[in-house]
């Protein structure tokens, strides 16, 4: 009984795998051998498991004939030469390479048509008989962009001459033009309109587009205070179209601080630096921002810096920047600088500036026996440009280029002596990509005074962190300067990233006729916390014509907290 078992279980697997294995063959035929050389082009599948996949390649092959422009062929037969071969034969007939379409141009705008053929007429255009489909997916596409969501089209009335096929393009739109009637947004219900007409540039009465729609809102994701939670969705009613976005209030509260500390070159003491940046943004739900800065160096040099940006002030394009700084230079001057600009958001990396600056300073010594110090007022017109592209992929990272560009041009008044100036400065940052992990980073800051003379309170003050590291923050004094930062950067992971600092400079201080060369050198790493990013530097300064000392390295620490 059980050698019968095993006997009928070795017969059953036999004849399963030979099912199992069983391939149907498919030859197709044309008439003549140019028609069967034709078919053969199309590389159909010549193996089937089954009969019901052989005619489903038939079908394809006819509709891959029709495409390529024999629109009358026709299917002879299908005939089973055994119990695994098939065979299919076609009669192509003639093939139509071109065709002419014939158009109403009220329906359809021939601008549009152009972009598709080369031979556009008043009531016809001329289109390759294997362009056919893709040209009316394309002509549907911008018809449902011009605001016709619900429009279909179609060839109808297909005929043909001795020589041409031609045919009538009918559009069928139910409906008039859509338009957004509505929009809502969700998750953020008070999100600033103003961002939403002009930054976005969406608002009623808008000729609706989806795929534009879609793109605008992706424009969320580079403000600082919002971010899209989804694409947007559209509700059609009868008589209206509303537009739902959804969007959510992120974190766009800052406060950055470091503290450094390095070996004074006169006393041979250790000296502390540091700085107080608090940054809030879009608190009363406007867009608005309010920075304040304070910092203190070893150089008993004090700077109180604050700034406010208003965008969009009544609904309107255009918004203000204010700024106030005050300088004081331990017993010596204090320099107050103050600046009004209106400003245009061209788009959501575009931004230009027009506006005033006015500075006074004042000499603080009771007896002047330096003639480099000087009270005087000054007043420029400036003109300003922003470019600023995001990567919000990166958290470490999150701005991949900045570019700021400004020029100044004014007067100076000192002692009843008014004299023309000019100031260009320049600030501008990007970070080339080589992969998800390594990567290098530029910055160039410079800034250049124009003038017949100079005073020492009305020079350019750099060095420090945010310029040229290695050196005392504020320490270095120029009419003309630039710096160039570089950093080779290597991300360990999304939290944790490790760089090298290389920087250069040059400056160049008209009153004392000096120009000099500087070079910093260090490592730094940085790592995001829950309390913020926190970044370590470390670097060494020094001059063209001096030796190397580590006595002059400088270690930074700086903590950037997001709330």
């Amino acid at each position: 009984m059980q050698k019968n078992t095993f006997l009928l279980l070795i017969i059953y697997a036999i004849l399963s795998l030979e099912g199992f294995c069983q391939n149907l063959s498919l030859k197709v035929y044309g008439e003549t051998k140019v028609e069967t050389r034709v078919i053969d082009s199309l590389n159909y599948l010549n193996r089937h498991n089954d009969y019901a996949s052989v005619l489903l390649e038939v079908d394809s092959i006819q509709n891959a004939l029709f495409k390529m422009g024999y629109i009358a062929n026709k299917r002879i037969g299908i005939n089973k030469k055994n119990d695994s071969v098939y065979t299919a034969q076609f009669h192509l007939k003639k093939k139509y390479n071109t065709i002419y379409i014939y158009y109403n141009n009220l329906a359809v705008d021939p601008s549009v048509l152009k972009l598709i053929s080369q031979d556009v007429f008043d009531d016809y255009f001329i289109l390759p008989f294997t362009a056919v489909e893709r040209s009316l997916v394309f002509i549907n596409q911008k018809a449902s962009e011009q605001g016709n969501p619900f429009s279909t089209l179609k060839l109808a009335n297909i005929r043909t001459d001795k020589t041409n096929l031609k045919a009538d393009l009918i559009i069928d739109s139910k409906e008039q033009k859509r338009t957004i009637d509505h929009i809502v947004i969700k998750g953020y219900e008070k999100f600033p309109k103003s961002y939403l007409k002009h930054y976005l540039k969406i608002k009623p009465q808008q000729t609706f587009n989806l795929n534009r729609i879609k793109q605008k809102t992706d424009l969320l994701n580079d403000l600082k205070f919002a971010n899209q939670i989804k694409a947007p969705e559209v509700l059609f009613s009868k008589v209206s179209t509303t537009l739902y976005i959804y969007a959510e209030k992120t974190k766009s509260n800052s406060f950055d601080g470091f503290l450094g500390f390095g070996t004074n070159e006169d006393t041979n003491k250790l000296v502390f630096d540091g700085y107080l940046n608090l940054n809030l943004t879009n608190n009363l739900n406007f867009g608005e921002s309010f920075s304040l800065l304070y910092k203190s160096d070893e150089n008993d040099q004090k700077t109180f810096r604050t700034d406010v940006t208003l965008p969009y002030l009544f609904k309107s394009p255009i918004g203000v920047d204010l700024r106030l700084q005050i300088f004081k230079k331990d017993s010596t001057f204090t320099t107050v600088n103050q600046s009004a600009k209106m400003h245009y958001q061209i788009n959501s990396k575009h931004k230009v500036f027009v506006g005033v600056t006015t500075t006074t300073s004042n000499n603080l010594l009771s007896s002047n026996n330096f003639q480099n110090i000087a009270d005087y007022d000054s007043n420029f017109y400036t003109l300003a440009y922003q470019f600023l592209k995001r990567q919000n992929t990166n958290l470490l990272f999150p701005i991949k280029s900045d570019l700021y560009l400004e020029t100044g041009f004014g007067h100076r008044e000192a002692t009843n002596n008014k004299e023309k100036q000019s100031q260009y400065t320049i600030d501008a940052f990007t970070i080339f990509n080589l992969n998800d992990k390594n990567s290098f980073y530029f910055r160039v800051n410079g800034s250049n005074l124009m003038s017949d003379t100079y005073f020492e309170n009305e020079l350019f003050r750099f060095g420090g962190i945010n310029s040229i590291r290695g050196f005392e923050e504020n320490s270095l004094l120029a009419s003309l300067f630039g710096v160039l930062n570089t950093e080779y950067r290597y991300q360990l992971n999304h939290a944790i990233f490790i760089h090298s600092i290389t920087d250069l400079a040059y400056f160049e201080n008209q009153m004392t006729n000096d120009k000099e060369k500087l070079f910093g050198y260090g490592f730094g790493f940085g790592i995001l916390t829950k309390a913020g990013l926190f970044k370590f530097n470390y670097a060494n300064g020094k001059t063209e014509n001096l030796p190397f000392k580590f006595s002059n390295s400088k270690i930074h620490l700086s903590l950037i907290a997001d709330f």
